[in-house]
């Protein structure tokens, strides 16, 4: 009987991650107690929205994933048990969304990560 187990993070599993057009590869990088802030236009540094657990980050990922719009990893870097990476999405009208994100690993998988987001309006 054989086990499965989830990819190492990597660059690379990240990458496969963000420009899949689901959201379950990417998922499979979070620990299941993973926390992630989001700071954006709506939700400002003084009260970032945070989701606390992989089901909350799922059930935001996959409302992101179900919108018509493709995703692109521009830039990552890893060392150790930090990662940041750059993203850029457009959407089907044109309109463009870029996001810094700023990642803590576990044993290969993320535990806490704030992304900072900004699109056009």
């Amino acid at each position: 009987m054989g086990t499965t187990t989830s990819p190492a993070f990597s660059a690379d599993t990240l990458r496969r991650g963000l420009e899949s057009k689901t959201e379950k590869d990417l998922l499979q990088l979070y620990a299941d107690d993973a926390e992630l802030r989001v700071i954006d236009h709506n939700t400002q540094p003084s009260n970032p929205m945070v989701m606390h657990g992989r089901d909350a980050i799922g059930d935001m990922l996959r409302d992101v994933y179900s919108r018509d719009m493709s995703h692109k990893m521009e830039d990552c870097i890893v060392q150790d048990d930090r990662a940041a990476y750059s993203e850029t999405c457009v959407y089907a009208d044109g309109v463009k969304v870029s996001s810094e994100s700023m990642i803590r690993l576990r044993d290969g998988k993320i535990v806490e990560q704030t992304m900072i987001q900004a699109w056009d309006e």
